[in-house]
């Protein structure tokens, strides 16, 4: 009796462990719902708060025919994989979503979005077992959305793209590519100069 009992609270205590930071997250982003300049969304910032759940083992980024060649490029720039729908975006997602919760390396689905139209989508992971993370904004963020998840993030202020720092990235990688252009032409000379 007291091995059986060791045993069932082994299992209890790795379940246990297996709290925040240690999911494997499949993340999904309603483009067209999600990233509007009015909401000026870093997905830096996105992938930084879900860090504390665990590790994003798939990120997708659902854009319509529209989208424009310097946001896929963005996307694509940032780690993430664009998915582009010529029909409705939310569609696609919803059926990817539904094909996550029978994938045994995802345990989480994170999506941001505002769209109740994911609710069923919600339900079968939750059926599943899966965790359900929902990652909106205001004004027009689901309620329903809100109650059905596991955990609800609105974004803020916080996930704002920082346009000085974004100018301050860029200017510091092309000192580094203009650096080591120097560094090579010295090099060169060097070496020309030794022969």
């Amino acid at each position: 009796m007291w091995k059986k009992l060791e045993s069932l609270t082994s299992k209890i205590y790795e379940k246990a462990r297996k709290r925040k930071g240690e999911h494997r997250i499949a993340l999904l982003i309603d483009g067209p719902n999600m990233l509007r300049k009015e909401f000026n969304i870093d997905l830096d910032k996105i992938r930084e708060v879900l860090s504390e759940f665990g590790d994003i083992v798939i990120g997708r980024v659902y854009l319509n025919q529209y989208a424009s060649d310097k946001l896929i490029e963005a996307v694509i720039n940032q780690g993430f994989e664009p998915k582009i729908s010529a029909g409705d975006v939310d569609v696609e997602m919803a059926v990817d979503a539904t094909e996550l919760v029978f994938n045994p390396n995802i345990d989480t689905i994170a999506y941001v979005t505002r769209d109740a139209d994911f609710l069923p989508a919600i339900r079968k992971a939750k059926e599943r077992g899966k965790k359900v993370i929902v990652i909106g904004a205001e004004p027009g963020f689901s309620t329903a959305l809100q109650n059905i998840a596991d955990y609800v993030i609105k974004i803020g202020e916080e996930f704002q793209l920082d346009k000085e720092k974004l100018e301050k990235k860029k200017k510091t990688k092309f000192s580094k590519v203009e650096e080591s252009k120097e560094n090579k032409e010295t090099t060169e000379e060097k070496g020309e100069k030794d022969e």
